[in-house]
């Protein structure tokens, strides 16, 4: 499965209108691929609005690349927002593919995005190492998706959902303390290039 993280910076009071000409657009005859999520962050960078669609093939993702950079409002959005970035993703290839809350049973409404850069040579093994401990730390909260970058700097981005701000920290706490978080070796395999962002669900979302 192949993701796109699309995130575009917007004005104060616009995060409503956005959200719905990004539905608008997502869900247009000619678009290609499946809006899965459309949050505004809460922590981290702020009046963000952050757009997970997904896609069958690598061909529909490049395919809707081209068909949203060459709109003359990519998202519906094109006189709201003051940036916006693009990145593509191929889903750890163990994972299901990501569902909306109303197919999975996967909800927050708290879902926390965190990017880690990997060393040359540690994909794989860090593919691995969440094949064998990612099913642990589902018991506790689910990840709805972990998967490596296509372009830019060499890196995976995982995304968890809790059902508050407070059973994060707790469930983090009990992982680490129970062992099976993070996975073990899994660290050396990565860079001191990591960030995290909590986003909530917009009305539009499917991920709720």
């Amino acid at each position: 499965m192949y993701y796109e993280l699309a995130t575009m910076t917007l004005p104060f009071g616009t995060a409503g209108q956005a959200a719905n000409q990004v539905k608008t657009f997502c869900e247009e005859p000619q678009a290609h691929g499946e809006l899965l999520a459309c949050w505004f962050t809460d922590i981290g960078v702020l009046n963000q609005m952050i757009v997970l669609r997904g896609f069958k093939t690598l061909d529909d993702l490049s395919l809707e690349r081209e068909r949203t950079q060459q709109h003359v409002s990519p998202f519906g959005c094109g006189d709201i927002f003051q940036t916006l970035e693009q990145h593509s993703y191929q889903g750890f290839p163990w994972m299901k593919p990501v569902r909306p809350s109303s197919e999975s049973g996967i909800s927050g409404p708290v879902y926390e995005i965190r990017t880690y850069g990997i060393k040359p040579g540690g994909v794989q093994g860090t593919v691995e190492l969440w094949q064998q401990f990612v099913p642990l730390r589902d018991k506790l909260s689910p990840c709805l998706v972990a998967m490596v970058a296509l372009d830019g700097p060499l890196r995976f981005t995982n995304i968890w959902a809790y059902d508050s701000l407070n059973s994060r920290s707790q469930i983090r706490a009990d992982a680490v303390a129970q062992g099976i978080w993070p996975p073990k070796g899994g660290p050396a395999l990565l860079t001191t290039a990591m960030t995290s962002t909590i986003a909530m669900p917009t009305a539009v979302s499917p991920m709720k």
